[in-house]
């Protein structure tokens, strides 16, 4: 731990730069962690049937305020079609005000998460500059010295200049890693939104006689 202290500082220019993408990737990961959790906390059929057992009644009040208990953009969406079912609006109104919520809420799931993308690109070559740039200081340097002195310093500088292109490479799998899994959970939320807005307003067009209160 000693001896990479000892590199990490003495090619700074190198190392804070790539631990600074590191850091912000960790950042990137909690917050879409927390945000993910909570868009996908909501259990859409638990939802649907409170949904779909107050709509039968005509009691459409309880079910906004049943939608209303719970945040994301399901809730969101669902309920944006609820208010225009109460206002008395029609089912292509009601269709285009789900549409605009959900054109609104659905891109906020897949926020920042190609930034850790970048950010591990960013890594591996800020990795690749370090090796080659203490690879040149290492040759140049080497040109200086007396030959028995040659192999033993330049082995030991090109094996320091690695350990730029080493750090980088650790933090860019990381980060692809996560960005492997916020991917696809931010795509299994996303699709869990649309099946169950769908659901939703073809249960409002197919029963729009019994639940729509029209003017």
């Amino acid at each position: 731990m000693s001896q990479f202290a000892a590199i990490f500082f003495s090619h700074w220019y190198i190392m804070f730069p790539i631990a600074a993408c590191s850091a912000i990737g960790i950042a990137i990961v909690v917050e879409r962690i927390f945000a993910l959790k909570a868009a996908s906390s909501v259990d859409k059929d638990q939802l649907l049937n409170f949904i779909q057992s107050y709509c039968m009644q005509g009691q459409i009040q309880k079910a906004i305020s049943a939608v209303s208990q719970s945040k994301g953009p399901l809730s969101n969406i669902v309920r944006a079609g609820l208010l225009c079912v109460v206002n008395g609006k029609s089912p292509e109104e009601v269709q285009t005000a789900m549409d605009a919520v959900a054109l609104r809420e659905i891109p906020k799931l897949g926020r920042r998460i190609d930034l850790l993308s970048a950010l591990a690109n960013v890594a591996v070559l800020l990795g690749l500059l370090g090796t080659v740039s203490g690879m040149i200081a290492a040759f140049s340097a080497v040109a200086k010295l007396p030959p028995a002195e040659k192999a033993q310093v330049l082995a030991s500088s090109i094996a320091e200049a690695l350990n730029a292109t080493g750090f980088g490479l650790l933090v860019s799998i990381l980060l692809f890693a996560c960005w492997g899994g916020l991917n696809s959970w931010s795509q299994q939320v996303i699709d869990d939104v649309h099946e169950a807005s769908v659901s939703t307003l073809n249960f409002i067009l197919a029963n729009k006689a019994k639940i729509f209160k029209g003017p």
